[in-house]
């Protein structure tokens, strides 16, 4: 009896081991993706700036301007690029919606995101764009890979259209998380003008034409949960300059356009970093805990088989033939 239940212990412990590393090595790869129809809004704001005040032409200081940035996953475009790729992938349609103290737009750059929904690759479909221009995208945008590691990455960069590496600058403390944080510094470059512009009847085409041309830099900043790959917190020391503007009739030939130290509002850190929380939960299971812990059940379930092995197997184990009972005949005696 000893021995058929060491048996069953052992075939348990056989298979408890052999579940750990499909778990972490074969279910997560395949389990572990970004839903498609996700929707996140996230405010930030510089305070205070310097703005372009349109009306003057000239560059002012402000207390505050705000930047709504929304993430929204199209199913349906995101359906038919599956088809014709063969694998998940998710399709953000991004808006950054850039506005003044007084709530009047400033600019507003739509962007399309195509990305596999398990490693955040980029997936290469019609309708890939920043702006309404066609756009290659290469390395990540948004969002870090699960389990992210500790080294640089190419980040893409929807201003200047190019994809150039963000510098892992070590493991910082985060509202209580562990995270890594993440540096990249965009040069003086120049940019498309917004298409979408502050001042109706202005296209960027008619711009373009003076010889005014639009300058970009910015000190870009993540502090990212190594987990799910999810920034908990973001900034960017940001600049904008118009130059040769003295050809739409300024008196400076180098205009500000904006610049500001640009942060997450408060109450959407919070909310991110209980979301990520929550989230971060679920990919442990699969990489962490079931993995250990199915393991570590393997091996109390083997030495519990070779414990009732060893029993079964020790003098005396297996009882004595019973004694003759009463009125039952003595086996006879050899002659």
């Amino acid at each position: 009896m000893r021995r058929r239940a060491g048996l069953v212990l052992l075939a348990f412990a056989v298979f408890f081991a052999a579940l750990s590393p499909l778990l972490r090595w074969y279910a997560f790869p395949r389990l572990a993706k970004i839903p498609p129809n996700q929707y996140q809004e996230t405010v930030l704001e510089a305070r205070p700036a310097t703005l372009l005040d349109y009306t003057t032409l000239k560059a002012k200081k402000v207390d505050r301007i705000t930047i709504v940035q929304t993430l929204k996953g199209n199913v349906e475009a995101s359906e038919k690029i599956e088809r014709s790729a063969g694998r998940d992938v998710v399709v953000w349609d991004a808006l950054s919606y850039v506005q003044g103290p007084d709530g009047k737009m400033v600019s507003k750059i739509p962007e399309r995101y195509i990305f596999d929904a398990h490693s955040q690759a980029p997936v290469h479909a019609t309708g890939e764009m920043v702006d309404g221009d066609p756009v290659r995208r290469e390395g990540i945008e948004f969002k870090w890979p699960f389990l992210t590691e500790k080294r640089d990455y190419e980040y893409f960069d929807a201003q200047t259209r190019t994809s150039s590496p963000i510098h892992y600058k070590g493991t910082r403390n985060f509202r209580g998380m562990e995270v890594y944080y993440f540096e990249q510094t965009i040069p003086w470059t120049k940019v498309p003008m917004p298409k979408s512009m502050p001042i109706k009847g202005i296209t960027a085409e008619q711009i373009a034409k003076t010889g005014v041309t639009r300058w970009y830099t910015t000190k870009r900043m993540f502090w990212v949960d190594p987990v799910t790959g999810a920034p908990v917190n973001g900034e960017e020391v940001h600049r904008e300059e118009l130059r040769n503007a003295k050809a739409m009739g300024m008196s400076e030939d180098t205009v500000t356009v904006f610049a500001g130290h640009v942060k997450m509002r408060e109450d959407y850190v919070v909310s991110i970093v209980d979301m990520v929380k929550s989230q971060r939960v679920l990919v442990l299971l699969l990489t962490s805990y079931l993995p250990w812990g199915f393991l570590a059940l393997g091996a109390v379930l083997l030495a519990l088989a070779l414990w009732l092995e060893a029993r079964s197997r020790r003098p005396g184990a297996t009882a004595p033939d019973p004694a003759p009972g009463p009125g039952t005949d003595p086996a006879p005696t050899p002659a």
